[in-house]
């Protein structure tokens, strides 16, 4: 076996998370290893719908709203860093979005659902509006006769979700960083001062490690005295075909992307390891979709894809650093594009210093009354 690659920090994990920790990790000028299992993993990143989204997000944990706000108002100084350091326009876009209502029982069930979520005790307040249908029409040319109303927020926006995976990388790389692809950990332990992360043929040594291997973590976070009780949940989407330009504004379940096809998909299914397409989610999303713009019904698939999201038993993101392995951290989360700017600009450097800060707390495993690996 050959001597081992030695690195101030080794991030777990090449996905949307692991790729924004990573980057601001290697800003620091540390040495930072990005090992990536590849696309034989249940990654994450090849399913994700591109938003950057606020909306609706907290309910039940306050610090959460608060996190992904403070994330998509750093985006775009994010998206200016990485247009430098990776000579890629992610195309970023924050005009505000809508989240649309196809009865009047949705619009009174969402309406309170963000009532409630915005009364929760230390969240930072953010303003919504209500619209009816006719308020709608003049804002989103045509939509369907069906859609009763919705609500809309300024914070949100979306981008290009694989623009960002590449920029990610090659922003890594221009801060030193070392991309290490078809590698997947089968081990880490604390050996001494470092840890020593195991591959099929390979030993890799950092001071730090993360682990943001998404599904990946629930295996190895208990090796370095953590836990991860995540799961997989299925989602479902429709790729139309490219369109002249007609939606201006992300909507939580359709959006137009700078290319001009469409993404049409919102489905949360629990189905296991099982990343297949169904057709009777895929109608659905197609019925609604139609409802929403009636012109999208002479529009032709062009494929459709499903991944899994990684979801903690409440939902919500975990970050933990271990107290019997000091220097391993844990990160993971369903929200990967939202919170690329906070993973790079607030959660790296706090790896950096060896101390998550208090107001991450909240995210810690500990939360969900899971005992800790010895």
């Amino acid at each position: 076996m050959s001597s081992p690659d030695e690195f101030d920090i080794a991030i777990v994990g090449g996905g949307l998370v692991g790729g924004a920790v990573g980057y601001g990790l290697a800003r620091s000028g540390l040495s930072v290893a990005l090992l990536d299992e590849g696309d034989v993993a249940y990654r994450a990143s090849r399913g994700n719908f591109g938003l950057v989204w606020v909306q609706g997000k907290g309910l039940g944990l306050a610090p959460y709203s608060n996190w992904t706000q403070l994330s998509a108002r750093r985006w775009p100084e994010f998206a200016a860093l990485l247009r430098a350091d990776a000579d890629t326009d992610v195309v970023l876009e924050q005009p505000g979005g809508f989240h649309l209502c196809l009865s009047e029982r949705e619009l009174e069930h969402r309406v309170q659902t963000l009532t409630r979520l915005l009364e929760q005790p230390g969240l930072e307040r953010y303003p919504f509006e209500v619209l009816d249908h006719a308020a709608l029409a003049d804002r989103i040319p045509g939509i369907g006769s069906t859609v009763v109303g919705g609500t809309y927020t300024a914070l949100d926006g979306h981008v290009n979700a694989l623009k960002l995976l590449r920029a990610l990388h090659a922003g890594l790389l221009k801060h030193g960083g070392v991309y290490l692809p078809n590698t997947r950990i089968e081990s880490a332990r604390r050996s001494g001062e470092r840890f020593d992360l195991q591959a099929k043929n390979k030993t890799f040594r950092a001071s730090k490690v993360v682990l943001a291997s998404g599904l990946g973590n629930a295996r190895l976070a208990p090796q370095v005295g953590l836990v991860a009780p995540v799961r997989p949940q299925r989602g479902q989407i429709l790729v139309l075909e490219r369109v002249r330009r007609f939606l201006h504004h992300p909507i939580a379940t359709l959006r137009q992307t700078d290319e001009g096809t469409v993404l049409v998909g919102d489905s949360q299914e629990e189905a296991g390891f099982n990343d297949s397409v169904g057709m009777a989610i895929l109608a659905t999303l197609a019925d609604r979709a139609v409802r929403t713009f009636p012109t999208l019904r002479d529009v032709r698939i062009n494929r459709t894809w499903a991944a899994l999201r990684v979801m903690s038993p409440d939902g919500f993101p975990i970050y933990d650093q271990s107290r019997a392995h000091p220097g391993a951290f844990l990160a993971t989360c369903h929200s990967g594009v939202t919170l690329a700017a906070a993973h790079a600009l607030e959660l790296a450097p706090q790896i950096v210093a060896g101390e998550l800060e208090p107001r991450l707390q909240p995210f810690s495993a500990e939360r969900l009354n899971v005992q800790k690996a010895a």
